[in-house]
């Protein structure tokens, strides 16, 4: 498995160590922060390749706000919602809002690193396609890249 970068966002403490600490183990660049709010202002400093989102978070955002909010400053980063208590609705909700996937609590680690790898790969492969498109830009258009340095 290629190393990536994981955010994990949950407010029980006991399972978001024990998720960080699996993740850090298996040689995963893993992270965790305990609400919203505070998974937004990491966002803004720091990139990441997949967020572990916990839907249901008492006071603060949710996680459907949150994962709103995750989209409009970095909308490459896949987002795998993480739910205890399934709803129609905040699956749906999540899935227009840009998840990857809609999890359910209880899940095995190993189901979980599959998730998270297969979301890695679709932002790994987003990633791909908008450097190729902009080195085609540079062939196609090399002035360009004079004229913005000139600026």
């Amino acid at each position: 498995m290629n190393t990536f970068r994981i955010l994990v966002v949950d407010d029980e403490t006991d399972f978001l160590e024990t998720i960080v600490n699996r993740l850090n183990k298996r040689k995963l660049d893993a992270t965790g922060v305990t609400s919203g709010e505070a998974a937004i202002d990491v966002l803004k400093e720091e990139l990441y390749d997949v967020v572990l989102l916990d839907i249901k978070m008492p006071g603060g955002m949710d996680g459907i706000e949150t994962l709103r909010e995750i989209k409009r400053i970095q909308p490459l980063v896949e987002v795998l919602l993480l739910t205890g208590h399934a709803s129609v609705e905040t699956s749906i909700e999540g899935m227009k809002q840009g998840a990857f996937d809609y999890l359910l609590k209880p899940m095995k680690f190993e189901d979980l690193l599959t998730k998270m790898a297969q979301a890695f790969e679709k932002k790994a492969t987003h990633d791909k396609k908008i450097r190729d498109a902009k080195i085609q830009e540079l062939i196609r258009y090399p002035s360009r890249v004079f004229d913005q340095e000139k600026k």
